[in-house]
């Protein structure tokens, strides 16, 4: 098991090590003045940074549901450059699409809630130019099964339950952001899903660079390590993602990911989040504000619990795909 944490453990160094040396200077500081001339320094946080709620959904993905739920963000403490907060997800999660598993052979049959819980500490530097931050927290995931997409006839499906502990490390400046993550299932991580499968919940390390191409067009990638008890889904995978700001907190995103297990897979999502502040959600009818400003009150990524299955009978009628 030790070699499953040496790779998270590199991926956090190198993340500290990057973030403490900084050698990239925003974009904007270079071309527009210095904080102080944009006005930046003299902003209060306890004037931007405000409680803000809505809606998020998404398509079904690399061991993740068609979902839709309600998610909040909440300051707990807001300091002078800094910010306590929680932020919190409930997602109702829906059947598959037919004949086509996210989790590889074994249909998701709808619906079930899950939830998600983030406690994290963000700050910015000396000249506001970027935001840090850390946070943790506790993901769950009930799932019902369906039949499979194999030739196999199965019986006695089963519904079961999953959780996780994750933490997570990230960095926002004008231009470039930085995500480094890790997903850590706990309790019975491999359940009997029928008669053939077996699930598993997937430990998951990864990090993901974004850059911004306009203020309302992010682009990024991502190196993500998997593993779990069923064995079969360990290895690396490598994700894209362009997300794009429509206006006043209004999402849109689209994400490519391959790895051997679950090969290539698309899914997009959108978010909506009211009672944001110009800061929090800008208006394309407002100036432009300060991406590590508004990233104090963004809501954490990667709070899915992945699943992957595997055969348990591998006879011809189980794994004849």
């Amino acid at each position: 098991m030790q070699h499953y944490f040496r790779l998270p453990l590199s991926l956090a160094g190198a993340a500290a090590l990057a973030l403490a040396s900084n050698p990239i200077q925003p974009v904007a500081a270079q071309d527009d003045g210095s904080a102080d001339d944009l006005g930046v320094m003299e902003i209060k946080l306890k004037d931007v940074v405000h409680f803000n709620w809505g809606f998020q959904g998404a398509l079904q993905g690399a061991g993740t549901p068609n979902q839709a739920g309600i998610g909040a963000f909440l300051p707990i403490a807001v300091g002078e450059n800094s910010v306590w907060f929680i932020d919190a997800l409930a997602n109702a999660n829906f059947a598959d699409r037919d004949g086509e598993s996210s989790i590889v052979n074994t249909d998701v049959a709808g619906t079930t809630i899950s939830t998600s819980t983030r406690l994290g500490y963000r700050w910015l530097n000396g000249d506001r130019s970027w935001m840090y931050g850390i946070n943790a927290g506790y993901d769950n995931r009930p799932m019902n099964t369906d039949d499979v997409d194999t030739s196999a006839n199965v019986f006695e499906k089963r519904d079961v339950f999953f959780s996780q502990v994750a933490a997570g490390l990230e960095a926002v400046s004008d231009t470039w952001n930085f995500n480094a993550y890790a997903l850590v299932p706990i309790g019975n991580v491999e359940k009997r899903l029928n008669s053939h499968f077996k699930g598993g919940a997937l430990d998951a390390y990864g990090l993901d660079v974004g850059y911004s191409i306009t203020t309302d067009l992010n682009a990024s990638v991502g190196y993500y390590y998997q593993s779990g008890d069923l064995g079969e889904a360990d290895g690396s995978g490598v994700k894209g993602r362009l997300a794009y700001n429509i206006s006043n907190g209004l999402t849109l995103g689209a994400n490519l990911s391959y790895d051997e297990a679950f090969d290539t897979r698309f899914t997009a999502d959108i978010k909506y989040r009211f009672g944001s502040n110009g800061y929090g959600a800008p208006s394309k009818k407002q100036p432009a504000v300060m991406p590590a400003i508004q990233a104090l009150s963004a809501t954490p990524a990667n709070r899915d619990v992945r699943v992957h299955d595997g055969c348990v009978k591998c006879w011809a009628a189980c794994c004849d795909f």
